[in-house]
């Protein structure tokens, strides 16, 4: 498992450089005394590892910038690809507040060409705009969500996509959450396309932390959304539902809302999916979410197997 002593960690992606995998993460010091507190003090860390289990922290990747900028909040959830030049790109969320003191979330990126050092490139690539994604002016959710960049190439070879986790400008609110998508030749410029997937009555105020791949074969795309964040139809699932997935017959979508079902309960939240190099064997992971008394824990635990159990993914039970 890998957690910090002094700090809170919670969300995380990977990348994998063919001889080590690079664990970045989301950090907040325990100084704050209160956990929901880390949202606005977060910085991405950075570990690297050769088993997945035994992580060493290297020099952070990033940090908010002075204001006024687009991050000068907090630096939030993203992902990591690499270019066909050798270039890396972290895509991340920048987080600022607005005049009235709302929080907006923004997609920017940073460069590097070893995975240590990284340079922002200036200002956001992708934010939420009509006619497809909700704004603040709606005034039917606390902030403007779109963030989470899930960036990866075209299976056919035709640029990049990024799924975001964004909000339908209509439809019932803690059902709006769809699976916000922009497209990019370069990696540089990106061009915002409609949502893939709907607002639903059984849906998700949020489909968080997106991830979509092909596990043995078959499309899947992971979220995360508590119970609070869902529609009331969803209460019945199994322990309040952490980590979702919903089958695809493509990686490009598109996704059915209402066939989402719970991969993890609300004890583990932002399941990233991972293949091993070594053996090829997809695996999940996680941060611990909360105790038995609903208190925020943190911290990314040990690699879960996992596998088609008929039509669902399933993992491994978690380590304690």
């Amino acid at each position: 498992m890998f957690d910090l002593p002094g700090s809170w960690v919670w969300d995380y992606w990977f990348a994998d450089d063919g001889e080590q995998y690079h664990l970045f993460f989301l950090y907040a010091s325990r100084a704050l005394h209160d956990p929901d507190a880390r949202h606005y003090r977060a910085s991405i860390g950075h570990a690297v590892s050769t088993d997945l289990t035994s992580w060493t922290q290297v020099a952070d990747a990033l940090v908010r910038s002075d204001a006024p900028a687009f991050d000068d909040l907090a630096t939030w959830t993203g992902s990591v690809v690499r270019h066909p030049d050798g270039t890396w790109y972290l895509f991340y969320t920048g987080a600022s507040l607005d005049a009235g003191g709302k929080n907006v979330q923004r997609i920017g990126y940073a460069t590097s060409p070893d995975l240590l050092t990284w340079t922002k490139a200036p200002g956001p690539v992708a934010s939420a705009s009509a006619p497809w994604y909700e704004t603040l002016e709606s005034g039917e959710w606390h902030d403007e969500a779109f963030r989470d960049p899930w960036v990866f190439p075209d299976p056919n070879g035709d640029g990049w996509h990024m799924y975001i986790t964004a909000r339908a400008p209509e439809g019932p609110a803690f059902g709006r959450g769809v699976i916000g998508h922009a497209w990019s030749q370069d990696l540089r410029s990106w061009e915002m396309r409609p949502p893939l997937s709907a607002p639903s009555e059984h849906g998700f105020g949020q489909l968080e932390v997106t991830q979509v791949e092909v596990v043995d074969g078959r499309p899947v795309l992971i979220f995360s959304c508590g119970s609070e964040h869902a529609m009331p139809s969803r209460a019945g699932e199994p322990g309040g539902g952490g980590t979702w997935a919903i089958n695809a017959d493509s990686v490009l979508g598109p996704f059915d809302i209402d066939a989402a079902y719970p991969v993890t309960d609300e004890r583990l939240y932002v399941g990233r999916l991972l293949r091993r190099r070594e053996d090829g064997q997809w695996l999940l992971f996680a941060f611990r979410h909360v105790d038995e008394e609903g208190r925020f824990v943190g911290g990314v635990i040990d690699p879960l197997p996992v596998a088609w159990s008929g039509d669902r993914l399933v993992a491994g039970a978690p380590r304690a």
